[in-house]
């Protein structure tokens, strides 16, 4: 009995875990969005451009570890406990289709966000004169990419956390 206590308290600690770590990834967006490169930080000489490092680099770069890590064990979660359990009953298959398709609402959010994160802050690295970000000319991120990408993580995390807690759910009945 206290072996499946600590094993709830486990599950429950890890995805507490989980969702910190998606909400943090959340907050260093919103940061990202607010110490991103503006247009006046763009310095013109002739043709070549340069843009500063911006502090959105950092930033980017902290969203995107803790998303990875909040992903990794809100699916370690999800997949202990759904080939820990017994046989699968006919009732549970219902509950597995609801686990199926949040892990693929996860995982394609995820993979959205990764994409929109990484590039943005790639972007805010140093775009010195003549080497730019691609061909030589200086990009700036877009307004709002940081904060859709915020978007794209509380998606990504809720239903991560979703398909965990349907997976305990479903080994417990």
């Amino acid at each position: 009995m206290e072996n499946l206590h600590g094993c709830k308290f486990r599950l429950i600690f890890s995805i507490i875990i989980c969702l910190s770590f998606g909400l943090v990834s959340f907050l260093f967006c919103i940061i990202a969005e607010t110490k991103r490169n503006k247009k006046k930080d763009l310095k013109m000489d002739g043709k070549l451009c340069y843009l500063p490092e911006s502090h959105a680099f950092g930033f980017g770069v902290a969203a995107l570890v803790c998303l990875f890590v909040a992903q990794i064990i809100g699916n370690s979660v999800v997949f202990r406990n759904s080939f820990s359990g017994g046989k699968r009953r006919g009732s549970q298959a219902k509950l597995s289709e609801i686990v199926k398709a949040l892990l693929s609402i996860s995982w394609i959010s995820f993979g959205v966000a990764v994409v929109l994160v990484s590039t943005a802050t790639s972007m805010s690295r140093k775009q010195p004169y003549g080497k730019g970000w691609l061909d030589g000319e200086c990009y700036l991120v877009k307004q709002e990419i940081y904060i859709g990408s915020s978007i794209l993580i509380l998606v990504t995390t809720s239903s991560t956390v979703g398909s965990a807690i349907t997976t305990i759910r479903e080994s417990q009945s």
